[in-house]
């Protein structure tokens, strides 16, 4: 179903609004900035750095109610869909969009994301990859330039998180309350290259990440 027919999700809308964004604003003191620049549109992603996966339910507790069921999330198949329970709690509840870590030789992995983008939906993707280190950036992976340069008038919205690789890092699973902010920036698009896409996004969240000055509060 496009987006634009998926007007309504109410157990999707009901698990965020009523669940995962009390939770978050309880135990994580959850603050963004420039939040109006969180546009959901069609042909459209959201560009976040990745430290934990909070991250992923972080981004959508602050999308809109009306919002949520136009919303996807690129995420690992082998993580997110390791039982049958999981898969569908990951799909049908958080939303995520399963592509294969280690595709087999001819397999476009981005080809059910390029669908949900035909489809009207915005994307949520994090660029880096993987998890890194706590509050640590990684340097970003060529699949989001590919992305972009593959379907060229997708506007994409870099967003700068901190706090949540001490709130849930990498191999933990018990969450520990931690200020979280959220830094939005301004949408970008395609420069006519791979290398220049890569490096207009690494300065946008740079720049968000200096507006932050996490070293003041960290």
């Amino acid at each position: 179903m496009s987006a634009q027919k998926n007007k309504f999700d109410l157990p999707r809308q009901l698990f965020y609004v009523l669940i995962v964004r009390p939770v978050l604003m309880i135990l994580l003191g959850l603050s963004a900035r420039h939040l109006e620049r969180l546009t959901v549109k069609p042909r459209h992603a959201i560009a976040a750095n990745h430290n934990s996966h909070l991250d992923a339910l972080v981004l959508m507790s602050l999308i809109k109610f009306r919002d949520i069921p136009k919303v996807k999330l690129v995420a690992a198949k082998d993580y997110f869909c390791r039982t049958p329970l999981r898969t569908w709690i990951s799909t049908n509840l958080i939303g995520v969009i399963p592509i294969e870590r280690s595709p087999k030789e001819g397999e476009d992995v981005l080809e059910p994301v390029k669908k949900a983008i035909e489809d009207g939906y915005t994307i949520v993707i994090f660029p880096e990859g993987t998890r890194g280190e706590p509050e640590k950036r990684q340097p970003l992976k060529y699949g989001i330039a590919k992305l972009v340069q593959e379907m060229l008038d997708i506007t994409v919205t870099p967003v700068f998180m901190h706090g949540l690789g001490k709130s849930l890092p990498r191999g933990e699973a018990l969450l520990v309350p931690f200020v979280c902010r959220v830094n939005v920036g301004e949408e970008i698009g395609w420069g006519g290259d791979r290398t220049a896409f890569i490096a207009l996004l690494e300065k946008s969240l740079s720049e968000l990440e200096k507006e932050l000055d996490p070293k003041e509060w960290s």
